[in-house]
């Protein structure tokens, strides 16, 4: 093991390299490591043609993270869980000038695991039906992208997906907080422990190199041996960050005690956000709660605002939130630390809480609503020309235990008054959200429906549910024409309930409590 600065790191890896990063949203992002990178490659034209592989997301949605080796040359080929994060990748990928592939991203934190055990790659049931099905796309994001690597197999006569792993992993680019003299590196500080050890086991059993980019030095001994993230026998360099500009907890702060300690008191006195169309949807979908659903999973975006509801009325301590990178309890954090919690019970390695998703541990899921279609699929990583990616999505929405889908029904330019007597639309959205074929798979209602989940479909003036024969009415908002504001206003009509209700109007008042 060396300590060595990050441009001799760049300087060390090879062309035609494969080489994985470690990291969600700008948690355990190596950010100086990466930042020399291009500037290696600026400089000198070296590597190129790199194979990159990730798990989460990895980036701020302008330059940083993934976004400094998305060079024409430079890479050649990406596989990745989430792309959205990393916009200049998406770009080279829509120009045709890289090969692309959006896995799920527990399948690819799995991946990891298995290729440190030896395993030829992964084997799951996550993604049946949905884009990553090889009776689809396979995953693939664009048309140069040839190759399968992902295949069905039967089990006990039961169908599975096989996912291929890289044959090696020769550079890992991962980060720590700090590292002894013999290359013991310690996590304390980082908001998530990621898949940072499978991924470092992985890399050395495959023969590659592990690069952990790290705070601070210390001498041996130092570290508490239970503390020790990635042992020194998986570590071959390690990088002191020369500014801490290079090594924010999250690209959202430099540093947030609350994200790795819970025994802080936190002051939760928040001024209440106005009862607008985004707190409607929040409260209808927390009426789906019940005492018997404790595990919950909330996505990014509006189902950030259950969260909030559940606090309004003193009622957030009977569930306890999940984030699928690994952070058990607490509050989930929103924007570029999305991934932490504040004062969080556990922080478990990424691996493992998809063990636990893929295992049907998820008493409901609250997940964002892009685009649903009249067989109630669900499309929120693909639209036009953007490549978004799944993440976590397929692994959430396929097992939870019950599904909760939320979003305005129509989007870009929307406006609507809440009253307590319910809601009128002021100007309606210019895209529809509910249209005749969604663009692609994230979500299959297939699938669920022979799995017999219940899932439902939660906007600002109307529920839906998934049945047998597709997308069904259930609720109306008090206010709201059937015809005028929902049926007009979608590609398809949908299945109408023989006990169409409205919704119950305790939402539209100012003292909301979930009878629990």
């Amino acid at each position: 093991m060396k300590f060595i600065s990050a441009k001799e790191v760049a300087k060390k890896i090879e062309n035609e390299s494969i080489v994985a990063t470690g990291g969600f949203v700008g948690i355990g992002v190596a950010e100086e490591v990466l930042t020399e990178m291009e500037n290696h490659y600026l400089e000198n034209k070296k590597p190129t043609n790199l194979t990159l592989i990730y798990a989460a997301g990895q980036g701020d949605g302008k330059g940083k993270g993934l976004n400094h080796l998305a060079h024409e040359g430079m890479v050649n080929k990406v596989i990745g869980g989430h792309w959205g994060l990393a916009p200049k990748l998406g770009n080279l990928a829509l120009e045709n000038k890289i090969q692309g592939y959006n896995l799920p991203q527990g399948v690819i934190s799995h991946m990891f695991r298995d290729l440190a055990s030896g395993k030829k790659g992964t084997i799951s049931k996550i993604g049946i039906g949905t884009f990553v099905d090889p009776q689809l796309q396979g995953g693939k994001v664009n048309e140069i992208t040839s190759e399968d690597i992902v295949k069905e197999i039967f089990i006990e006569n039961e169908r599975h997906l096989y996912f291929k792993a890289p044959s090696k992993i020769d550079f890992a680019i991962l980060r720590g907080t700090l590292a002894d003299e013999d290359g013991n590196i310690s996590l304390e500080k980082e908001a998530l422990t990621l898949e940072s050890l499978a991924l470092a086991m992985a890399t050395k059993n495959s023969g590659g190199k592990v690069v952990v980019q790290v705070e601070k030095k210390v001498k041996n001994g130092s570290i508490n041996p239970k503390l020790v993230g990635i042992p020194s026998i998986f570590v071959d360099y390690v990088v002191l960050c020369s500014d801490e500009k290079y090594h924010h907890q999250t690209f959202g702060t430099q540093y947030d005690e609350t994200f790795v300690n819970s025994s802080i008191l936190v002051n939760d006195v928040k001024e209440k956000s106005l009862l607008d169309e985004r707190k409607i949807i929040a409260r209808r979908c927390a009426m789906f709660l019940s005492k018997e659903d404790k595990v919950l999973n909330y996505g990014i975006g509006m189902p950030e605002g259950i969260a909030e509801v559940l606090r309004d009325g003193n009622q957030e301590h009977l569930f306890t939130p999940t984030v699928e990178p690994g952070a058990i309890g607490g509050t989930p954090a929103g924007g570029l630390s999305f991934g932490a919690s504040v004062s969080p019970q556990a922080i478990i390695d990424q691996p493992y809480q998809f063990d636990f998703y893929d295992g049907g541990g998820l008493d409901i899921a609250f997940l964002g609503l892009a685009q649903c279609d009249s067989t109630g699929d669900i499309n929120v990583s693909k639209f036009g020309p953007k490549i978004a990616g799944c993440g976590g999505f397929i692994n959430i929405s396929q097992n939870a235990k019950k599904v909760i889908f939320c979003g305005t029904f129509t989007a870009g330019g929307l406006k609507v008054q809440v009253t307590e007597n319910g809601i009128n639309i002021l100007n309606e959205g210019k895209s529809k959200k509910f249209i005749e074929a969604v663009e692609q798979i994230t979500f299959s209602s297939k699938t669920a429906n022979l799995n017999n989940q219940p899932v439902f479909y939660v906007t600002e003036r109307a529920v839906f549910k998934l049945s047998k024969d597709g997308l069904e009415l259930i609720e109306i908002a008090p206010g709201i024409d059937l015809e005028k504001d929902i049926i007009n206003n979608m590609e398809f009509r949908p299945i109408i309930s023989e006990n169409l209700k409205v919704m119950d109007k305790k939402i539209f008042q100012d003292n909301f409590k979930l009878d629990l």
